[in-house]
């Protein structure tokens, strides 16, 4: 089969590699219909990810169909289309037992792209496939399901619920990339007074204002006094850190009011400045996360319902082998406007129903 192989920092290639098979009795074989390509691919690309060993194949986002299951495998069979998350859970370790997967200590948590071989290829081993792929309703297409894998359930977990959007509350999005869009539109389910998006790109604050921003401000031009002028001088309930630099972490806490939550969604590749000297009086909560997905069949519903804006984040699509042409045109979102890249072309077109 072929996969997209890391080589190194500045080097990757679609390639030729050997198929994937069963190694544990937990495991599943996936055939890859659709994948999507994640900031945090790029981060690797450029060598910000140091534990993603050369020869590796990229992705941990997919939908497919089972092809392939060990023999411990319960809940899903081949024929089954799935998604499969961006998280593999043991479901035995103390975390998986919280419900806390992504820090999974029985050989699960973030590894497919990162310590194995991920989804960026025709097949893909799955680990523990039990709980680390859902069986998608049939009203939820390919290209949407795919975006539940990672960045909806990041934006929700990592970014909504860490910071504790509530009614009426004032949220502040910076970054809006995929993860912000997807940000703003899970805060909105939890009726804020007012969203605010904050970039340097005038084509995703106009994307940001489709999906539910009520105001937009330009990075360069000192939003923190937009963020003041809406709130009396407050500051905002809720700042989510959409980027992953330093100096978009350090305007996150210059935006948030007393009392108030960072959540740190953004990967930083850099180290960033704690401003204690101004912070420690404020009583201001300061989250990071890796996302869990525990969230990820309640999402499943919402988007079977109509209730998450998938669509309007896939702005690229491309057969699966285009992934080169594919990285090209997400890695230079400024300049060709790419908010999310989906690989693959829809191959179901019937549901398997199971029987007794």
């Amino acid at each position: 089969m072929k996969g997209f192989v890391f080589h190194g920092p500045g080097q990757s290639a679609w390639e030729e590699i050997p198929d994937p098979a069963v190694k544990e009795p937990t495991d599943a074989i996936v055939r890859v219909d659709a994948v999507t390509i994640c900031g945090t691919d790029l981060h690797i690309l450029k060598g910000d990810v140091p534990e993603v060993r050369p020869g590796t194949v990229l992705g941990h986002e997919a939908v497919g169909e089972i092809m392939e299951v060990g023999s411990d495998v319960r809940t899903v069979r081949p024929g089954d289309r799935v998604l499969v998350s961006c998280i593999s859970a043991c479901g035995r370790c103390r975390y998986c037992r919280e419900s806390a997967y992504g820090q999974c200590r029985g050989g699960g948590g973030w590894i497919l792209g990162h310590l194995i071989d991920g989804t960026q290829a025709e097949y893909v081993r799955v680990p523990y496939a039990d709980l680390s792929v859902h069986v998608l309703p049939s009203a939820v297409e390919n290209k949407d399901a795919v975006l539940l894998a990672d960045i909806f359930p990041t934006s929700y977990e990592v970014g909504v619920l860490n910071g504790h959007v509530r009614p009426g509350d004032t949220v502040a999005v910076v970054g809006a990339g995929p993860i912000g869009l997807a940000a703003i539109a899970t805060a909105r389910l939890f009726a804020p007074e007012r969203i605010v998006a904050v970039d340097l790109a005038a084509s995703r604050l106009e994307a940001a204002k489709r999906l539910g921003a009520d105001a937009v401000a330009d990075a360069g031009e000192g939003p923190e006094q937009l963020i003041a002028d809406l709130t009396d001088g407050l500051g905002a309930d809720v700042v989510i850190e959409a980027v992953g630099v330093p100096e978009s972490f350090e305007m996150c806490t210059r935006m948030v009011r007393p009392g108030g939550h960072v959540a740190n969604v953004g990967v930083h590749g850099k180290p960033a400045t704690l401003h204690l000297e101004d912070l420690w009086i404020k009583n201001v909560t300061i989250t990071t996360g890796l996302v869990d997905t525990h969230s990820t069949p309640t999402l499943l519903r919402m988007a079977a319902a109509g209730r998450l804006p998938t669509a309007q984040l896939v702005t690229h699509t491309f057969p699966l082998n285009h992934m080169e042409e594919a990285y090209d045109v997400f890695a230079l979102a400024a300049d060709t406007g790419a908010l999310k890249v989906v690989l693959g072309e829809e191959s179901h077109e019937e549901v398997v129903v199971r029987t007794a």
